[in-house]
């Protein structure tokens, strides 16, 4: 056994059983054992950026870790994006980064790089393997800091003599730490704050947007004073019809502050302190009124389950019915698209148990509200504000969970960064049905511009702005990468376009014009 199979090995005996990869020369002995090993599936992305963002996807809907297999220093790299989204979002990943034989490093051939350099801001724990009999514990270790609450990014730098080189066999995965109990002290304060009867908004992230957490939640929040919300970006929270609804802190700061304005305290459950996105002149930095107090009932590393347990034991609501949406559809509407139609046909149109991968920017903005009653699915979106991550996104979901219908809801501008997904889903056979928001320009710069305070940009200002010269033909690409697809301009159209690409086998891409 070499480095390589040590590797592999311990990977599978540690409940990693699937590898997003785009390899080069100095991965080949790590092909090759991949190749061994049966019970390892392996999935190419054309691009490191769709590596990354699937592996994120997947983790999302598993809880469990994926593998990624990165090429050296630039592959690395190419990756980083979604890396930074995915630890925004908590979550599990183990990247296999290989990097050239030690002994070939000091002649400082072209790929050399500083890998750990690069690995260091998106990964919570990195090594660089020494040598074939390392390697094995090393990966065990990365798999175990992945595990730990609340989900980590852990990057393995593989030498490729380690990777060749004799190895003594795979090594085990210790458990992950238990994540603790907040202590009885935090949480009376935390019920004090409750029964005080001044307006308190409850903000829960993480763990605490699952089924079981939010219905927990819903019982502490049957006061009248006391309001419940989700962080603004989340990584995935669970909705529809039979599930506890619960809107999201709004994206425009103008907006969330006045969403905002009437709490005196803000309690947090594995949540932060609600920020905007950006710095504007003459704005808040933070959205919560100047005075709120800020009350931290839970850490996302913490025992989000436990603590809320312990709160519901000392406010003595055990007995309370969850409040949770009725099934309910809004018209299907008809006539022209605009944001507010394309959001009417998309709650009429998720199917039972869906999956929603949202990286629709500034259209999306009402879909929340319009799809409380919409049948059961899970909302997963971009979490750290770099674009590029929504077909990643969905094609990790699709490999996840290859029974659930996933829909991708997609910006034209920042589908563009990682086009090569639809390769990968169309070889996969994924379950996924696109929205392209086809406005043909970066419409949510239009209005940051103005958040800024430029409120008339001149004609060299607009051309940045506009995708145009040429138009891009979406359904022309998708053909290209192996992906059916149609137009939609029009609800009618729309809601045929969506039935077709949700009974079709395979992916399907609609490009929505409005």
């Amino acid at each position: 056994m070499n480095g390589a199979d040590s590797l592999v090995q311990t990977l599978l005996d540690g409940g990693v059983d699937v590898c997003f990869t785009n390899p080069g020369t100095s991965e080949m002995h790590f092909v090759a054992a991949l190749d061994r090993h049966h019970d390892m599936r392996c999935i190419l992305g054309l691009q490191e950026n769709v590596v990354t963002g699937a592996a994120d996807g997947y983790a999302r809907m598993l809880d469990k870790p994926a593998s990624t297999l990165l090429h050296t220093g630039p592959g690395l790299a190419n990756g980083f994006a979604n890396l930074h989204n995915a630890k925004r979002a908590f979550v599990p990943i183990i990247n296999i980064v290989g990097d050239h034989a030690t002994h070939h490093l000091k002649y400082d051939s072209p790929l050399t790089s500083d890998i750990e350099g690069i690995a260091a801001p998106v990964s919570g724990w990195f090594r660089t393997s020494q040598s074939p009999t390392e390697v094995a514990s090393d990966a065990a270790e990365a798999i175990q800091f992945a595990n730990t609450a609340p989900g980590n990014i852990s990057t393995l730098i593989l030498p490729a003599n380690t990777a060749w080189g004799d190895a003594n066999g795979p090594a085990v995965t210790k458990a992950a730490p238990t994540p603790q109990t907040p202590g009885d002290e935090r949480i009376r304060a935390v019920a004090e704050v409750i029964r005080s009867g001044e307006p308190v908004l409850v903000l829960a992230a993480n763990r605490a947007l699952r089924d079981d957490a939010m219905e927990l939640l819903s019982k502490i929040t049957t006061s009248d004073s006391v309001d419940l919300l989700a962080q603004q970006s989340n990584g995935r929270i669970e909705r529809g019809a039979g599930r506890v609804a619960m809107d999201r802190v709004r994206y425009p700061v103008d907006q969330a502050l006045d969403q905002l304005s009437k709490y005196k305290h803000v309690i947090l459950v594995a949540a932060k302190n609600p920020v905007a996105f950006f710095a504007y002149p003459n704005k808040p930095s933070l959205m919560m009124p100047e005075g709120t107090g800020v009350h931290k009932l839970v850490a996302r590393e913490e025992d989000v389950m436990g603590a809320l347990d312990a709160l519901i034991d000392e406010l003595g609501v055990g007995k309370n019915n969850a409040k949770v949406s009725d099934k309910f559809l809004p018209p299907m509407p008809t006539g022209s698209l605009n944001q507010d139609v394309i959001s009417l046909v998309l709650a009429n149109m998720i199917p039972e148990n869906a999956i929603i991968s949202d990286e629709s920017v500034s259209t999306g903005r009402r879909f929340f509200e319009d799809s409380y009653g919409s049948n059961p699915h899970s909302w997963i979106q971009v979490t750290g504000g770099a674009i590029g991550n929504g077909l990643p996104l969905a094609t990790g979901a699709a490999i996840a969970c290859p029974d659930r219908p996933v829909i991708s809801l997609q910006a034209d501008g920042s589908g563009m960064y990682t086009l090569q997904s639809l390769w990968t889903q169309a070889r996969e056979g994924s379950n996924i049905t696109t929205l392209i928001f086809s406005n043909r320009k970066y419409q949510i710069l239009l209005g940051e511009m103005a958040g800024v305070g430029v409120l008339n940009p001149g004609p060299k200002a607009m051309d940045m702005m506009e995708l145009d010269r040429p138009a891009l033909d979406w359904v022309a690409l998708a053909k290209g990468m192996g992906v059916d697809g149609g137009v939609a301009t029009n609800a009618t159209e729309l809601a045929k376009q969506m039935e077709r690409g949700l009974t079709c086998e395979g992916p399907y891409l609609i490009e929505v014009i409005f």
